[in-house]
Order: structure tokens, then sequence, then C-alpha cells
């Protein structure tokens, strides 16, 4: 989907904190493609905070390996957002900025429709909410300290092919095509049929984030597709598209998950993600020689 001819975003200057990471990486692309003035300041790179910094894009984060690593984790979600939210408005560096957070912080709702200002269930005792706490105190300091021009975007599952670095959705993409190519004809996955997940693709995620930036009013936005997939789902469509047997080792069933809203990014700014499997379909469709690749 297109925002806008790349030219409208010449002159437009954007910061982006974690630029080396999955989606920091791609949104500096697309925001140079776009015409835009970028920085995207190493990690231990000192900041000009005398100098404009325009729009700046919080991607700086740890995911799977917060519990290895809880310091660095609290200090992407937060203490670096304190130093850049202090010093920068104070002195009138940011034109706005959009805080990368995650749906994660609705999973203790179970079943039910997860809107923007549901009250967020957190246990300090519980080590995975950890990464709750971190990103909710994040989310905090820009509602209290973002002087109204801070904005929250929660991000459901991100992926973008099998390509990704990371995430369950690549590593079965990777897997299918290992085994298509073996001619092994199965795939054992270490997940259960019954997990569900909301996927997101990559590129609507960039295009909403500079929606958002930009245009952006309310505090807090979902990104994410609005729909859960279960793996139930998944397996029997890779099935169909790839011929391979895909059998789950685990049985586990978890607990229901919320379905994501996504009503007020497409009432305010006329965003609409691609379903998971349009996009696969698409993926699939551009070499059906080789079906699971980019």
């Amino acid at each position: 989907m297109a925002f806008a001819p790349s030219g409208l975003l010449q002159g437009q200057r954007f910061t982006v904190v974690g630029a080396a990471g999955f989606v920091g990486s791609r949104l500096c692309a697309t925001l140079r493609a776009r015409g835009a003035q970028v920085w995207a300041p190493a990690r231990d790179e000192s900041w000009p905070w005398h100098g404009p910094l325009g729009h700046v894009i919080y991607c700086a984060g740890l995911t799977a390996d917060y519990l290895a690593r809880p310091f660095d984790t609290v200090r992407a979600h937060v203490s670096h957002l304190a130093e850049v939210l202090q010093h920068g408005l104070q002195q009138g560096a940011i034109d706005s900025l959009v805080y990368l957070s995650s749906t994660r912080l609705y999973d203790a709702l179970g079943d039910g429709l997860a809107q923007e200002d549901a009250v967020l269930p957190m246990a300090p005792a519980n080590p995975r909410h950890l990464y709750d706490l971190s990103k909710g105190l994040g989310e905090s300091l820009c509602h209290v300290a973002g002087q109204g021009r801070a904005r929250v975007a929660r991000l459901a599952c991100v992926y973008e092919g099998p390509g990704d670095a990371d995430g369950f959705l690549p590593a079965l993409l990777r897997q299918v095509q290992a085994a298509r190519g073996a001619g092994t004809g199965v795939v054992a996955v270490d997940s259960s049929p019954y997990f569900a997940r909301d996927y997101v693709h990559v590129d609507d995620v960039i295009e909403a984030l500079i929606r958002i930036a930009l245009r952006g009013r309310e505090p807090v936005y979902n990104l994410a597709s609005g729909a859960n997939v279960s793996n139930a789902e998944l397996f029997a469509y890779l099935e169909q598209r790839s011929g391979c047997r895909i059998q789950a080792l685990l049985d586990t069933v978890p607990g229901p998950v919320p379905t994501i809203s996504i009503d007020r990014l497409g009432t305010e700014l006329q965003w609409r993600p691609r379903p998971l499997f349009d996009v696969l379909d698409r993926i699939l469709d551009t070499d059906p020689g080789a079906p699971i690749s980019c």
C-alpha cells in the first residue's frame, strides 16, 4: 500500500533509534527511498540535542533474549527513551516520537477483543512480565512526559519472509523449503497446532509508523492484522502449497488469546494491512518453481 509519492517526504527529517534491527533497518531504507532526511544513531553515539531531530521513531528493544539480558532490556525499553524524551523535548528538537511497543501486553487478557484503551494486567513476580513491565513503563513515559508529541505503536508478530533472522514463521518457511528441496516430504515442527498468532508484514508496519509519525493524534495504536492464525491453519496452508507433510511435535493447548483491534488505525489513518495468506500467496506465486522463497 502506498502512503504517498516519495517526493512528499522530501524535506522531512526522521531520527530512527534502533536502526540496526529488523524493523529499524527497513524503516530507514523506506524513508530514504521516499526522499526523507534520516539520522540513524549508533547505540553509543552522542546525540546533537541542540539540533533538530524531526520525527523520532524509537525501534530499539529486545525480544527473544530479554530474560538473559534484563539490564539491557530495561535500558533499551526505558532508560534510553527517557534520555531522548527529556533532552529532545527540552531543546525543542522533536516534532513527534513513535515508541514501538508490543501486543504481547494483551496476552493476559484472554479471549475477546484487545483495544488500545484496555487495562493491562501485569505481575512483577512473573519473569515473563519483565518484558511487559519495561514496555509498559516506556509507554507511560510517552504519555506522562511526551508533551502530546509522543505516541505508542503496539506491534504484533512482524515478518517479511524466510530470510528473516528470527521468528517462528520464517523458521517454518525455511524448514518447508529445505524439506521440499531434499525431497524428504516431512517437516517436524517443535510447536503445537493449537498456538495462534497475529502476523503483520513489515511493509505494512513501516507504512503505519510513517503515518503515525506525520499524522497520528491518538496516544496508542495497534499495528496488527486484526486476525489470529493458528498453527493448524498455517500447517494446512503450507502442506497444500508445498506438498510436504507438517508434523507438530507438541500437543500443548494454550489459554485463549485476544484478537487485536485495528479499528483506530483504519478509521483515523486509513491503514489496511494485508492478511497473512494473501501475502504468502504473493510470495509463493512469484516463483512457482521455488514456492518458499521471496
